[in-house]
């Protein structure tokens, strides 16, 4: 049979999925709840997924597949939704991946961020990174946090995104977005630009390599909230991944700026919940206190994890104890919080102590530990 891209689409959209794999020699999978699904029994040829790569994807994104192997671009589905799109090639053909980006910008309560976020995400200056693995749900939170500032504050707001995701409209503030590879460039240079266009906050949509780092610490010590992304997962490998990511000679001076600049690091990730419909987010919260601060001055980021667990009176949270709350209620299924905590051997041994009734810890300690 000849699959049509419209068709997928909505069958994703009808299941209330999240990404659409499209792939020579298999048929197209769809992921549903964290799960994948096949959308079909007929596996895709080569001339497949050619045909529905030319129906979305404009002369430039084809021309850059041909050059570089492939090309990200950003994909509005007629009036339903919108889709983050990766076309790239793969043993010689054409494979697509399509991410669905929500319409509707979700609230601080229906995300499960806590609201002690909000005194942090309007102050004057600093930096806000939201760190987590692919799809962990970075951009979601992110369009949430700039939605609130938006509706509450009269601030100009640039977005550097690649692709621009979720669409903001003006309420109070005035918001800017800009898409890198159609509007600026490269994140560095849309960085240097937006120091002249009058921002209050500017919002990194990722800081994935030194030139981009360093415009947006700057952009945070010359008087702007910088909002950033990391592929990292907790506090301290966000730490280590800024500062390794300069040369030894300028690391103490980063390590500096970091000290008085990051005001918070908000990690998180997606776990199924038990129900086997949707996910739900758990979150590591770090707040920069002096104490953080002088951790992050002297080198000594190991540190940081017990300062976060005697931080609760400030908001703070590891993401172990997110984990096995969410564990406690009963939302989750232990064996995916052992999957995505950081820790698995306390984790497991908290587990056993606070597990709700009936629930089952499996005597999986070692071979979950080597997976991990």
């Amino acid at each position: 049979m000849a699959y049509e891209m419209v068709s997928l689409l909505r069958m994703l959209i009808d299941r209330d999925g999240s990404d659409l794999h499209l792939a020579v020699e298999n048929p197209p999978v769809g992921r549903v709840h964290g799960h994948l699904q096949y959308f079909g029994e007929d596996p895709l040829s080569p001339d497949d997924t050619e045909r529905l790569m030319k129906s979305i994807a404009s002369v430039d994104n084809q021309q850059e597949l041909q050059e570089v192997g492939g090309s990200d671009f950003g994909f509005a589905f007629e009036d339903i939704a919108r889709f983050r799109v990766s076309i790239f090639k793969q043993k010689g053909f054409v494979g697509l991946v399509l991410r669905l980006i929500p319409r509707k910008i979700l609230t601080f309560d229906e995300i499960g961020l806590p609201k002690s976020l909000q005194p942090i995400i309007t102050q004057p200056r600093g930096m806000i990174l939201v760190t987590g693995p692919t799809g962990s749900g970075k951009s979601t939170s992110l369009a949430t946090m700039i939605d609130w500032v938006n509706t509450n504050f009269d601030h100009h707001i640039i977005t550097i995104e690649d692709p621009v995701e979720y669409y903001h409209s003006h309420k109070r503030s005035i918001i800017t977005q800009r898409e890198v590879g159609v509007d600026v460039p490269t994140f560095a240079e849309a960085l240097r630009r937006a120091l002249r266009q009058d921002p209050d906050i500017i919002l990194v949509g990722e800081m994935r390599d030194l030139e981009t780092i360093s415009a947006a610490v700057t952009a945070a010590e010359t008087g702007h909230l910088v909002f950033g992304t990391l592929h990292t997962t907790g506090a301290v490998r966000t730490i280590d991944r800024l500062v390794d990511a300069f040369p030894t000679n300028q690391q103490e001076q980063i390590r500096t700026q970091l000290a008085g600049n990051l005001k918070a690091i908000i990690s998180q990730n997606l776990v199924p919940r038990k129900s086997g419909f949707g996910r739900v987010a758990a979150f590591e919260i770090m707040i920069t206190t002096s104490a953080i601060q002088n951790l992050i001055r002297e080198n000594k980021s190991y540190r940081i994890t017990s300062a976060i667990q005697t931080g609760h009176k400030y908001g703070m949270n590891l993401l172990d104890e997110h984990l096995l709350a969410l564990f406690r209620k009963g939302i989750i299924k232990y064996e995916d919080a052992l999957a995505k905590c950081q820790m698995p051997d306390d984790f497991e041994a908290n587990a056993r102590a606070l597990a709700p009734d009936g629930e089952k810890i499996p005597e999986a300690k070692k071979v979950q530990s080597a997976m991990h």
